[in-house]
């Protein structure tokens, strides 16, 4: 399973990275939209983590473009926003399998990639 992972925060990228390897998967870990947008041109992803807080609003624009570049990719958002907390993202992006809270342990995060990314 290939996931990529685009976040802001290194760190927090960096654990999420080990914890998704350590049950198998290939991941690329990716802080930029430009960065991330290039990777999903040259290379199709299962799962597609994604910090919804990235600068400038980018991740509505690269979630759009991963709907329509990698229509069955999945695409889990994360984010320390509550403001789809009513479950609209999911009308918005057809991708969309999970939202959660950037607290979520990251044991949790890379058994929802491991749920649907196969």
């Amino acid at each position: 399973m290939d996931v990529l992972i685009v976040e802001k925060d290194p760190e927090l990228g960096r654990l999420w990275t080990a914890h998704i390897q350590r049950m198998g998967a290939q991941t690329t870990l990716v802080s930029k939209q430009a960065v991330a947008l290039s990777m999903l041109s040259e290379k199709g992803y299962d799962v597609l983590i994604l910090d919804f807080n990235l600068d400038g609003g980018d991740a509505i624009a690269l979630a759009d473009y991963a709907s329509y570049r990698r229509p069955d990719m999945k695409i889990i958002f994360v984010t320390s926003d509550t403001f789809f907390s009513n479950g609209s993202i999911f009308e918005y992006m057809a991708n969309a399998c999970a939202m959660v809270p950037d607290s979520t342990p990251p044991e949790d995060l890379a058994a929802l990639v491991d749920y649907h990314g196969r």
